[in-house]
Formats: C-alpha cells, sequence, structure tokens
C-alpha cells in the first residue's frame, strides 16, 4: 500500500497518472495535432467507437432506420480513441471536449457532441422519434436520459477505472464506487420491476442510452465485474437488458465502430446498410 498522499498547495502535471489510459489524459484542451475529418455521402457524418457512449448514438440511428426514416443514412467513422484520434484538429472543431461521439449534420451545418445531446437532436430531427410528445411520457423519457447521463461516470469513470484501469489496486475508491454502482443498479431494478422499459410501456432514447451502460453491466459484460458485483441479483435489470439488446437495429447498432469481440460482429466503419452483410472483419480479413 502506498504512503498517505498530501496534496500540495498548487496541483502540477508533472507526470502520467498511471493506469490503462494514462498517455491520453492531460489538464488541457485543444488539438495535439492537425488531422482532417473524413467526409461522406450522407447527410449524417458519426465520428465514434463502440464504447457505451459510441453504441448509444448508433442504436438510434439503426433505429430511426428501421423505423423508415431514410434520411437518417449515415456515415460513421472510427476514431481511435487509444491513439488519440480524438484530438486531431478536425475532430476537436466538431467537438471541443475531445469526446466521442460527435457527428456533423451536412443537411443543417450542425455540429452536435455529447451523447444525449445527439440522440436529442435525432429524435427532434426526425419527428419525435423516440421520444414522446406527450408532456408526462416525454419528461419521464427525460428524466431518465439525465438520470444516465449523471449516473454512469459513476459506472464508468469511477468504478470501472478504480477496478479495471488504475495501475494497482485501491480499497477505498473500490468500495465508494462499488456502492455507488450497486445503488444505482438497484434504482434501476426497483424502476424496472413495475415499468417494461424505462419510460413506462414506450421504447425510448432513454433505453437506448442507458442500455449500452447497465444492460451490459448487468449481463457481465462490463470490466470483468459480474461476480464482483453480484449482477445476478438485478433480475429487472437483466429482463429490460434482454429486451433492448434483442431487437435488431439495437444489435446492428452495436456493431458499428466496434474493433473488440468476434471478428462477425465489428463494422469498423459503416457507409451503407449492405456494410453489414460485406465489411465486417471476419469477411475483410478473410479476403486477405
Amino acid at each position: 500500500m502506498k504512503d498517505e498522499y498530501t496534496p500540495p498547495k498548487v496541483w502540477k502535471w508533472e507526470a502520467e497518472n498511471g493506469g490503462e489510459w494514462a498517455k491520453l489524459n492531460r489538464p488541457i484542451a485543444g488539438a495535439t495535432h492537425d488531422k482532417e475529418l473524413p467526409v461522406g455521402k450522407h447527410p449524417l457524418q458519426l465520428y465514434s467507437l463502440a464504447t457505451p457512449n459510441g453504441v448509444k448514438v448508433t442504436v438510434m440511428l439503426e433505429e430511426l432506420l428501421a423505423a423508415g426514416h431514410t434520411g437518417a443514412e449515415y456515415d460513421a467513422w472510427l476514431i481511435r480513441i487509444g491513439e488519440g484520434h480524438q484530438f486531431g484538429s478536425g475532430f476537436v472543431e466538431i467537438n471541443p471536449n475531445s469526446k466521442i461521439p460527435a457527428m456533423y449534420d451536412t443537411d443543417t451545418q450542425t455540429r452536435v457532441f455529447e451523447s444525449a445531446s445527439i440522440l436529442f437532436y435525432l429524435a427532434e430531427k426526425f419527428g419525435n422519434a423516440f421520444l414522446p410528445t406527450d408532456l408526462k411520457t416525454r419528461t419521464e423519457t427525460m428524466n431518465w436520459l439525465f438520470w444516465l447521463q449523471g449516473s454512469a461516470p459513476y459506472l464508468g469513470g469511477g468504478f470501472g477505472h478504480f477496478y479495471a484501469y488504475a495501475p494497482y489496486k485501491m480499497e477505498y475508491p473500490i468500495d465508494r464506487f462499488t456502492m455507488e454502482a450497486k445503488r444505482q443498479l438497484d434504482v434501476l431494478d426497483r424502476h424496472l420491476a413495475e415499468n417494461e422499459y424505462l419510460a413506462g410501456d414506450t421504447y425510448t432514447i432513454a433505453d437506448m442510452a442507458t442500455c449500452p451502460w447497465y444492460g451490459r453491466t448487468v449481463a457481465g459484460e462490463s470490466y470483468d465485474a459480474g461476480e464482483f458485483l453480484d449482477v445476478g441479483i438485478y433480475k429487472n435489470v437483466f429482463r429490460w437488458y434482454e429486451l433492448v439488446s434483442n431487437r435488431p437495429a439495437y444489435k446492428r447498432g452495436a456493431m458499428v465502430n466496434k474493433t473488440f469481440g468476434p471478428l462477425e460482429g465489428q463494422l469498423h466503419e459503416r457507409h451503407d446498410a449492405g456494410d453489414f452483410d460485406t465489411q465486417t472483419q471476419d469477411k475483410l480479413q478473410g479476403e486477405t
């Protein structure tokens, strides 16, 4: 165990802080290099990676297409955050916060960053798709969407970091964030005991946003921590996860910009609906 830390009067960035993402962490914003972003043929240009935050948006786009919104065709470009692509000048121009996902709508010449903002933008652009118009259900949808945006950092940056990515195990932060992650799962489990979806009986952008985070967690797919978190006790969350994640559009969206797992489930870039049949990594690597 390391000696107790005494903070200096003024913190200075003098060394990497350790952990899997240490080389990418810095206390300043802005671009580190000049790099223009590619632009495809569709109005919606998405720059992302299939992290939980990235999956939210590709699921929404695939759901829109499945619902008949042909204007939601999109180009999905791979941003390899482990290689620092998010610090290129073109990406920073779209998202000054240098986080995926980021989107540019060439129809309206609008940049959209932050995953929840993208979901809301797309819902409004396509006639309140997956966003109810009656005040009560719409508000409940937004309640859970904002709940997710406020809660997920405790699961990912808190629990996930200290349990899976920190350079060494530390009891206090692991205990602290495990307690919060399990409290959040209990919040969801109690709510979903009485509701089919987060906003009641209606599938909405709140489900799309939350399932990649908390659904994957109860399925034991996050941080190799299923047993540690005793995820089997959250039966209502798991029921909801299976309901949402087995939607065909969700399955397609979860493949886009994915660079890990079985090769047949990885579609690094998506520029056409036919890419799911011809451009997955098992097929591309089989050609070489």
